[in-house]
């Protein structure tokens, strides 16, 4: 997404994600990986629930992401081990959605050029 970001912009875009991580988690990985949008936190992943995207991690996926050094309640600073589905959605200036992508396969995206030619439609 960050490398279609001066294109969305172009095409009179935003780009904005939300994440369940803590102000302080999501700004460490904002600098880390030099993105250029805003990236809001939904504590309690308020948001997501409102849009039905909240599941509660397996314990078996639990144990392999403490494997891997990643601490999800520390990150998201509660012990619920919610998280939402990833999902990604374009909206028009009315607010209605107009292109959503919704897979719990979280390394399944939705294509930047999709996002582009959704734009190009409504704009």
């Amino acid at each position: 997404m960050q490398l279609a970001l001066p294109e969305i912009k172009k095409l009179g875009g935003q780009l904005v994600a939300i994440s369940p991580q803590l102000p302080d988690q999501s700004l460490a990985m904002v600098e880390e990986r030099g993105i250029d949008f805003e990236v809001l936190s939904d504590l309690g992943n308020r948001v997501a629930r409102e849009f039905g995207l909240v599941f509660i991690m397996p314990d078996e996926m639990r144990e392999i992401y403490q494997k891997f050094g990643l601490d999800i309640p520390s990150a998201n600073g509660d012990n619920t081990y919610e998280l939402p589905v990833p999902a990604t959605y374009v909206i028009d200036s009315g607010g209605s959605i107009v292109l959503d992508f919704v897979e719990i396969d979280y390394t399944k995206r939705l294509e930047p050029v999709l996002i582009l030619d959704a734009l190009r439609m409504i704009g």
